[in-house]
């Protein structure tokens, strides 16, 4: 195994340029594919992390995102009391009226800005949130102008580090705090007091979600039930895992376009290594035998007619077999079976020929042949 692995290296370094091109040809399209599968994959993990099963969503009815829907206080006064939600520390129900908006802000990434969730909500929402703790810093205080940021947004945003001070809505307001939300999507946002960002983006009253925890799982599906059938409300309710889920469905469009790049680069890749190869065995086509001679077309003649001499210096019963079965070829790509007879009945003449015993005895004595045809 020696001299085959040690010619395949030499081969490799030999012909190093094509065999870089091909090697780029074949990784990029997997590069692509890997990419986009990570970015999909990415997505649906931050999402999924982000729910629990008994947060249920009041969103309202005829919109998909917290960012379009819009619910009252008083809608959510009527839904704070429903039967099965669950108790905070203090005794209240753990309901959490939320609005959401989205801001413009530079990033290290992008010094003309990238978008950033902002939620207004209560302390009892961040009570809910039980997989969001404090890293840094201290809760905002109720009333002021403070917010707390997701860890990812720390990294990204210079002006959101913990005691900075950043501008949006009607003014500026201080970051206090740093959230470690583990997994989730809440890494990537902005959280500060329901009624001061309410005010600045002027909703005192069109806020955007309710967020509910009910009291066990079967309460959890009855509190959808209950909401979603209140014609006076005219609300939707799903668990906040559903509604993630929902979200994830943004990411398949990316999916499947990253699919279709990834197929059409792989059928460019295969012609593209073929095109390689089919080069790398022309330039080599005389050292491994596809070609015998090239010659100029000056020199055509005098060498087809030595190339003739040589052909018919053979034995002539093996000459008549091999040009019967080019004709056969060349007129039937798939011999028939009266031809396939006649091939094996040229083959066994010429086997047991006296030219064939002829050919053996010259070749053990080391002399040319004497062929008499027969």
């Amino acid at each position: 195994m020696a001299v085959p692995i040690s010619y395949n290296i030499r081969n490799l370094i030999e012909r190093k340029t094509t065999t870089l091109l091909t090697a780029l040809g074949i990784a990029l399209p997997v590069a692509i594919l890997l990419v986009v599968l990570a970015l999909v994959a990415g997505l649906q993990e931050a999402f999924q992390a982000s729910g629990s099963p008994q947060h249920v969503l009041v969103l309202r009815k005829g919109t998909n995102a917290e960012l379009n829907s819009s619910v009252s206080r008083q809608q959510y006064q009527d839904i704070k009391f429903k039967r099965g939600i669950a108790p905070l520390k203090n005794g209240e129900p753990a309901a959490s009226l939320e609005l959401v908006q989205v801001v413009n802000l530079p990033s290290v990434d992008a010094p003309d800005g990238m978008n950033v969730t902002v939620r207004g909500l209560t302390p009892a929402g961040f009570e809910m949130r039980h997989n969001v703790q404090l890293s840094a810093g201290r809760m905002f205080t109720p009333g002021q102008r403070e917010v707390v940021v997701g860890k990812a947004i720390a990294k990204r945003y210079p002006g959101l580090r913990l005691s900075g001070r950043v501008t949006f809505a009607r003014g500026e307001w201080e970051v206090v705090g740093v959230l470690d939300g583990g997994q989730s999507a809440l890494n990537s946002e902005i959280f500060g007091d329901l009624h001061q960002v309410a005010s600045d983006y002027n909703r005192p009253d069109a806020l955007s979600s309710v967020l509910i925890r009910a009291e066990n799982p079967v309460a959890t599906q009855a509190l959808i039930d209950d909401i979603s059938s209140d014609v006076k409300l005219n609300l939707r309710a799903m668990t906040e895992v559903a509604y993630y889920e929902q979200q994830t469905t943004a990411s398949l469009p990316i999916k499947m376009l990253g699919m279709l790049v990834c197929t059409l680069m792989a059928v460019g890749s295969a012609f593209a290594a073929m095109n390689t190869m089919y080069a790398a065995v022309a330039r080599r086509a005389r050292e491994i035998g596809l070609v015998q001679d090239v010659v100029g077309e000056d020199e055509l003649e005098r060498a087809s007619v030595e190339l003739a001499e040589r052909i018919a210096a053979n034995a002539p019963l093996a000459l008549k077999g091999n040009k019967r079965a080019i004709e056969m070829l060349n007129a039937h790509p798939v011999l028939r079976p009266q031809e396939e007879v006649e091939l094996i009945e040229l083959r066994e003449a010429s086997l047991s020929s006296e030219d064939f015993r002829e050919a053996i005895t010259a070749f053990a004595e080391k002399r040319k042949p004497v062929w008499r045809g027969r």
